[in-house]
């Protein structure tokens, strides 16, 4: 547990930043991927070598591994299977194995083109990861959203569009995609490139869909506890947006709510 945690605490803290890079956080997954693979083809020895290290260190017995595996639960029946069998096989193949294939549903190909594709949209840097055949191929993973003409007239638009954005100083500080879009609505920009800036509305829906929803069913489970069972879907919604977006309140005291909370209703006790 410790080597495959180990592994994968980085690429874990990375992917659950809220501004991330998205190129580096791919490649950080392929490279997480790879080696989890190597560890599984060639880990097991160097593992071996690791345990019984440990166990001369600190005085402990270590299993022989040709003998017979006794499942503790039912240590009169016969498993048939020896202790190297259970450990490498049952157990340390097992393990990798949902590793790599939680890794392959979660960042399929098309998955892990769509965010590379969408990382080229960056503004930071003032788009220096401008890729145009990135662009044109994010587009035509969205049929349905644009049609044959509109494929074709984007691969002109985008010229112009780069060129556009990139000599207006207004657009020289900004540094995602969010204050980005919000920009080009404030200048008017989006009038002017009307597929890109919808390209872009695609783009900005694909982390709420993924990783702020996540979090939003994680705190769920801290806010709709055992003794919360009956809770309305309002009140149920509004700790939610407070626990959430937590940080935003944190300017707020308790005194301050408990006033006015007190104020909304007349009370018989002062609370």
């Amino acid at each position: 547990m410790l080597l495959i945690m180990g592994l994968t605490a980085n690429l874990s803290l990375t992917l659950q930043q809220k501004d991330q890079d998205i190129l580096n956080a791919m490649s950080l997954v392929g490279s997480i991927k790879r080696k989890l693979q190597k560890l599984r083809d060639d880990g097991w020895d160097s593992l071996m070598a690791k345990v019984a290290s440990f166990c001369k260190k600190h005085n402990v017995e270590m299993l022989i591994m040709e003998e017979e595996f006794v499942d503790l639960r039912y240590p009169r029946r016969r498993t048939n299977i020896s202790n190297m069998h259970h450990d490498k096989v049952n157990c340390f193949c097992t393990v990798l194995d949902l590793q790599i294939q939680e890794f392959n549903d979660r960042f399929t190909e098309v998955t892990t083109d769509l965010l590379i594709c969408m990382a080229t949209l960056s503004p930071v840097d003032s788009f220096h990861g401008f890729d145009k055949e990135k662009l044109v191929r994010l587009d035509k993973l969205y049929p349905d959203d644009f049609s044959y003409g509109e494929l074709l007239s984007l691969e002109q638009q985008l010229d112009i569009y780069i060129d556009n954005i990139c000599r207006d100083e207004r657009f020289k500080s900004v540094e995602n995609l969010g204050d980005f879009s919000c920009l080009m609505v404030k200048t008017q920009k989006h009038l002017a490139h009307p597929l890109v800036y919808k390209l872009l509305k695609l783009v900005l829906t694909l982390p709420v869909a993924t990783a702020s929803v996540e979090r939003c069913f994680s705190a769920m489970k801290l806010v709709k506890t055992v003794a919360r069972n009956r809770i309305g879907d309002q009140f149920l919604s509004d700790c939610m947006v407070y626990f959430i977006e937590k940080k935003l309140f944190d300017s707020d005291s308790n005194e301050k709510v408990i006033k006015k909370f007190q104020m909304m209703n007349e009370r018989i006790v002062i609370l």
